[in-house]
């Protein structure tokens, strides 16, 4: 809070310090997004999930990674040695679930198992699921979730970063908005001052009575507020502005000179561009939106799952065999079942199932809220754009209406001020045409931000469509 305090006294301080002196900044618009997209801490932290998901792939994949294992042993008691023992093997997983094993083994002692083989043994060996994991387990449901994962993270931040770019724009435009007002009530205090003047030259020659001054001073007075407090309102825009802005080095961008808009309200493309804008959303299905792209690969990933859970109702049987050749020894490879080799059938069933039972209804009912997740989704998606769809057509109905009767009010008061000169009027008058005049500007000013604002909604809402 201090820290805001402090900016807001530097901006007044080098407001009335300076005026619009050649020191002060521009920023368009143009500028200020790019900064955003570039610099701006949740920007970044986006693309760094979207770099994330993709090590996640890269993990996914390490439990296809080939194992390579060593083994060094020895054992000796009282001088006699019990064995030592060399051991050499590679292990590596396959797609299908399938492990294929190679090694070698060398093992000498005095104390031997009866099992054991004494010397020099290579090994290769296989192991085969022949149930359960056959056709899908543990290791291919990450690396499918590893990368459904990723689009997943993809589309959501897309959407979250054109969210924020969408935000960026619209305080932009409030700041342009703010900046205008402030500029058209120093314009009025510039009127009535040389109004004042006048007023007061006429009373001093007699041609004008002296309460005339008073109602030029209090105009004058009122304006001189309204300027305040529309400068006030600039600076805390400023102020939310410059939330957005960053430098590369993620270092907060302090304002120590005068910025001021680059761009104007009335210079926007939007105003010529809206129609198209509109057209191209008829065309556009709301099946193709990042936000429902999030969902369908939420699917994927909880259908994986139940594929998953489904395989813990299949009983775990697994097949394994080994080949085994001595050292020195000539290789005898067939019949595999009729000399060095070992193989092993592991058979488990759980009895109730009830694990397997309640993990794959809840594998089932996960889907079914994301089901329910989408198609809200969905509904709130063709409201939005129904409503940014209401909300710029009629803005831009209300800005030529808000146009017309600006210019209409600057009728009355010219004629007014026609009127007052011929000594037709009252400078009352003129002031009350005033007051409408500029409050029918304000309201022009605001309908137009009020247009681009609800540009920038359907045109960012574009922005997350892949089609």
């Amino acid at each position: 809070m201090k820290k805001q305090n402090k900016a807001l006294f530097i901006l007044i301080f080098f407001f009335f310090q300076y005026g619009t002196a050649q020191d002060s900044l521009t920023l368009s618009a143009q500028e200020f997004i790019s900064i955003v997209k570039n610099y701006h801490p949740l920007a970044m932290k986006y693309q760094l999930q979207n770099k994330i998901a993709h090590s996640e792939i890269t993990r996914a994949r390490g439990g296809f990674d080939p194992v390579l294992s060593g083994k060094l042993g020895e054992k000796n008691i009282d001088g006699t040695p019990y064995y030592r023992q060399k051991n050499l093997e590679l292990g590596i997983p396959t797609w299908y679930g399938i492990d294929i094993t190679a090694g070698y083994n060398h093992l000498e002692g005095e104390k031997l198992n009866s099992s054991d083989t004494k010397g020099g043994l290579y090994s290769f060996g296989i192991s085969v699921p022949l149930a359960k994991n056959l056709l899908y387990d543990k290791r291919r449901a990450m690396l499918d979730q590893a990368k459904f994962a990723l689009k997943m993270t993809e589309a959501e931040q897309s959407v979250l970063t054109n969210e924020l770019l969408l935000e960026a724009e619209n305080t932009y435009w409030e700041w342009v908005q703010n900046f205008e007002i402030y500029q058209l009530q120093a314009k009025a205090v510039e009127i009535n001052r040389k109004r004042l003047h006048l007023i007061k030259k006429t009373f001093e020659y007699g041609e004008r009575a002296a309460i005339d001054t008073v109602e030029a001073q209090s105009q004058l007075q009122s304006f001189e507020l309204k300027q305040k407090e529309a400068y006030l309102n600039f600076i805390k825009s400023t102020q939310q502005l410059q939330l957005f802005l960053w430098k590369d080095n993620r270092e907060i961008y302090e304002i120590t000179q005068l910025i001021y808009p680059g761009d104007n309200l009335s210079d926007h493309s939007a105003y010529s561009d809206f129609e198209f804008l509109l057209r191209e959303f008829r065309n556009k299905e709301v099946n193709n939106h990042l936000s429902i792209l999030y969902y369908n690969q939420k699917h994927y990933i909880l259908e994986s799952e139940r594929r998953l859970k489904w395989q813990s109702f299949l009983p775990k049987l697994d097949f394994m065999y080994n080949f085994f050749n001595k050292e020195n020894y000539p290789s005898d490879y067939l019949p595999l079942f009729d000399n060095n080799f070992q193989y092993g059938l592991k058979l488990e069933i759980p009895v109730f199932q009830r694990e397997a039972k309640a993990n794959y209804q809840m594998a089932k009912m996960k889907i079914e809220q994301n089901s329910f997740d989408t198609q809200l989704k969905k509904r709130e998606l063709d409201i939005k754009i129904e409503t940014y769809k209401n909300e710029l057509t009629n803005y831009q109905i209300q800005i030529s209406l808000s146009q017309n009767n600006f210019v209409n009010y600057q009728k009355l008061l010219t004629a007014e001020e026609t009127k007052y000169s011929n000594g037709e009027s009252s400078l009352f008058l003129i002031n009350s045409r005033e007051n409408k005049m500029i409050d029918a500007q304000e309201k022009f000013i605001s309908v137009r931000t009020k247009f681009l604002k609800s540009y920038n909604k359907l045109k960012w809402m574009k922005e997350n469509f892949t089609l």
